[in-house]
């Protein structure tokens, strides 16, 4: 685990919803966020020492269990797995949805294809379909790009998409969103995987269908808060219940309005308050 940040000078601190000392492991593609709710909680009370590592989720749901962490901050649910084994410990965890990130599909800001379906994607990614033209585009060969198959990303990408299936086409590597969209945005036939917060930064995100001819959904903000988008997925706090109350007050202020607010900032959909939007209808047809 990298990322470490550190702690203040050691001393005795009374362990309050406000005070006190915890470490918490952050999903890598959620540390920076983390950091921010962090710093905006400590400058509220400056009695907190909160110590981020970072760590894929697995990693984090790890190190909760073995009490190596008081916080786990993670971009998905927790697996059976994971809930059998903290069954068959006795261990009892608290779990807090506080964010929705839509997994994007982003292709060059100059590429004619607009919608795609899943069972298209998981084409692309088998290797079975290996040019534009067999979704309406023009005949550059696919691309695909994608980050670390250790990533979290690419964990829920490969369970949702591929169905357990490994991806065979040949693929560029990057090993972040912003390294993802900086290739896709320079070569036309790229096709790469990003969290939603990365979709138009310099490159354009396709709308997905769950099935071709049901309706396409771009992910916004709006289509992932509702569901409708189909690679919407949640973002989760996880502690135990006996650990310091220092990790249930970090909690209390990231499901705030406050503690929303700064989700929001960072592009992703906030779950613990009221959220409004102009309405807005689906993209039905075909390849555009």
């Amino acid at each position: 685990m990298a990322g470490c940040s550190l702690p203040r000078a050691p001393g005795s601190v009374e362990d309050s919803l406000t005070s006190g000392r915890i470490t918490v492991v952050c999903s890598p593609e959620i540390y920076g966020i983390m950091d921010r709710e962090r710093a905006a909680f400590d400058s509220l009370y400056p009695g907190a020492t909160i110590a981020l590592r970072e760590g894929t989720s697995s990693e984090g749901v790890r190190a909760l269990f073995a009490a190596e962490c008081d916080l786990a901050a993670i971009s998905r649910e927790l697996e059976p797995v994971e809930r059998g084994a903290a069954m068959r410990g006795g261990l009892e965890l608290e779990g807090y949805r506080f964010a929705r990130d839509g997994v994007a599909l982003v292709v060059h800001a100059g590429s004619p294809v607009e919608n795609v379906a899943l069972d298209e994607v998981r084409g692309i990614f088998n290797g079975s379909i290996v040019r534009w033209d067999a979704l309406g585009g023009a005949g550059d060969r696919v691309q695909p790009v994608i980050q670390p198959p250790g990533s979290d990303i690419m964990a829920y990408f490969t369970a949702k998409v591929m169905n357990g299936e490994p991806i065979r086409a040949p693929v560029v590597y990057e090993t972040s969103d912003s390294g993802v969209v900086a290739y896709v945005a320079r070569h036309p036939g790229a096709i790469g995987i990003v969290s939603m917060a990365w979709s138009e930064r310099g490159v354009r995100p396709l709308r997905v269908a769950t099935l071709k001819g049901l309706s396409y959904w771009r992910p916004d903000a709006e289509t992932v808060h509702r569901g409708d988008y189909p690679l919407s997925r949640d973002m989760n706090l996880y502690v135990r219940p006996t650990g310091p109350a220092l990790a249930n007050g970090l909690i209390t202020f990231i499901t705030s309005r406050e503690g929303q607010a700064i989700v929001r900032d960072a592009g992703l959909v906030p779950t613990a308050v009221p959220v409004r939007f102009v309405r807005r209808s689906p993209l039905r047809g075909s390849h555009k």
